[in-house]
Parts: C-alpha cells; sequence; structure tokens
C-alpha cells in the first residue's frame, strides 16, 4: 500500500479530525504520535490541502449565492456631460455591495496595476474567508482623451490620466466579478412611471430656476426636453429635478451679449422650437 493509499484511508475513516486553519499542524502532530513515516505526513498534508482548497471553494460559490440573493439593484449616479449619458460610479458599486459581500465572508481588491506607455491591466479580486478567489481582468489604453471643449487643451495631467483609466478599468471587472450592471434608471428617477403611481412634478418655483439657468447656458432645449421625455420644463417629475439642474449646469456659459435688461426667461419658447434634427448638446 502506497503512502498516498494510506493516508487517503486514514483521512476517509476520520482517524484525523483537523480544521483547516490548524489542519497540518492536527495531521502532524497525530501522525509523530503514531509513528508515521515522512513520505505518508507528507501525503497526508497534500491530501489535507486539496481537501481544505475543495471546501473552501464550495463555502465561496454557496455563500455568494446566497449573497446575490440580498444584491440590489444598482442605479446610475454620475452624469458625463461630454457624451450625455448617465453611468454606475465606482463609489456607488462598493458602497451598496460591500456591506453585503462583508456579511458572507466576501471582500473584493484591486492588486497594483500592470502598465505601460499606452496600456493598463486591472484586476479584480474576489475573496471568500476561507481563502478561494475568483478574479477578472481587464486590459484598456491609458485615458488620455480630456481635453477642453473651448480652449482645445489638455485638461488633465497624466497622473489624472492613469487614475481616470484605473477608476474605470475598477469599475468594469467589479461589475463583471459581480455579475451587476446598472439601471436605466438613475438615482434621482426613482422608477417614476414604472411603478403606476401618481408622478409629482416640478414646482413653478423650480421650472423659474431652470428658465434662469436655459437663458445662461447654451443649452439645446429639444435634446434637453427628448432626455426627460416631455414635451415642457413643467412636466418633468420632481425626483428629476436635481437632475435636470446638473445637465444644465455641465453646459457653457452663454457670451454676454444680450442687454441688462432682458427679463429672465424671455427666450423659454426660441430654444424649445429648435429643429430637433439638427440639434447638438
Amino acid at each position: 500500500m502506497t503512502a498516498e493509499t494510506k493516508a487517503a484511508e486514514v483521512l476517509e475513516q476520520g482517524n484525523v479530525p483537523a480544521m483547516p486553519e490548524d489542519s497540518f499542524l492536527t495531521i502532524f502532530q497525530v501522525s509523530t504520535e503514531k509513528g508515521y513515516e515522512p513520505a505518508f505526513i507528507e501525503k497526508m498534508m497534500e491530501l489535507q490541502e486539496r481537501n481544505d482548497a475543495n471546501n473552501a471553494r464550495k463555502a465561496f460559490f454557496d455563500d455568494f449565492a446566497n449573497c446575490k440573493a440580498e444584491m440590489p439593484p444598482v442605479k446610475k449616479d454620475k452624469y458625463n456631460k461630454f457624451f450625455d449619458s448617465w453611468y454606475t460610479s465606482l463609489g456607488m458599486l462598493l458602497d451598496t455591495y460591500n456591506p453585503i459581500l462583508g456579511r458572507y465572508g466576501l471582500v473584493l481588491q484591486f492588486p497594483s496595476p500592470e502598465q505601460d506607455d499606452k496600456s493598463m491591466t486591472v484586476e479584480c479580486r474576489l475573496f471568500h474567508r476561507l481563502g478561494h478567489s475568483e478574479s477578472v481582468s481587464m486590459k484598456g489604453p491609458i485615458d488620455t482623451a480630456a481635453i477642453g471643449k473651448q480652449s482645445g487643451q489638455r485638461s488633465r495631467n497624466p497622473m489624472q490620466d492613469l487614475k481616470s483609466t484605473f477608476t474605470y478599468l475598477r469599475s468594469v471587472t467589479c461589475e463583471s466579478i459581480l455579475g451587476v450592471a446598472g439601471t436605466e434608471g438613475t438615482v434621482n428617477d426613482d422608477g417614476n412611471g414604472a411603478s403606476g403611481g401618481e408622478v409629482k412634478y416640478i414646482t413653478e418655483a423650480q421650472v423659474d430656476e431652470l428658465k434662469k439657468l436655459s437663458s445662461e447656458r447654451t443649452i439645446n432645449g429639444p435634446k434637453f426636453l427628448k432626455h426627460f421625455k416631455v414635451e415642457s420644463l413643467d412636466e418633468i417629475p420632481a425626483t428629476r429635478f436635481a437632475e435636470a439642474l446638473q445637465v444644465m449646469k455641465s453646459k457653457p456659459k452663454k457670451e454676454k451679449t444680450a442687454p441688462k435688461d432682458r427679463e429672465v426667461g424671455e427666450d423659454d419658447g426660441e430654444w424649445m422650437n429648435e429643429d430637433k434634427e439638427d440639434a447638438k448638446v
């Protein structure tokens, strides 16, 4: 009988009551007391290590499955003014899911990225308390696209380019390893229209505030209204007022060519009647 076969039989019979955290010490003590040969002790340790790894893998997927059952949808919380779109930030992902992962002994980590002059590779690793882990990695070009819309000059330094790339790749790999994605609604939407409940609209004062902003900023009316799926400002849901403000404030200010005595909102109807096909934000 080989040392490996004998070791397997001993483990199967339960003669070595080892726990994952002290398995090697237990095996060594018991084997030494019983006078087993070094080769047998080595095989026992190898088999115990494989057994621990297998149990850790099973525990990982069991806890992760239970964790997934508790994971809520995550909404898009950041607005990209250059692409006129909302996205889910890394902070929103981690703030939403880290507390749930922690309850099941799971933790996300992002090891130091690999990079060269033009690209970066980021890994997102999901660890379990018993030692098993799964990972996803992604390689992407260094983000050097941040230039001023008006001046055409760079608006970030090289270190900020690296941080932007690292943040984006962490978000993508985090969503991938967790199997989640931001919902179509934003954090300011609260699912209006989806529940069939009565929708509350912004107040007259809020409409006036938006009108004032529209007179000061280079707002494209048709595209703005289309984004909120409304025909006029007073039809914007109350829960999306903050979003409307953020969209308008993200646009450049108009050049001051209008007369000083011009009243707020005087041209509100003009930008709403622009050619929708030719409109640009």
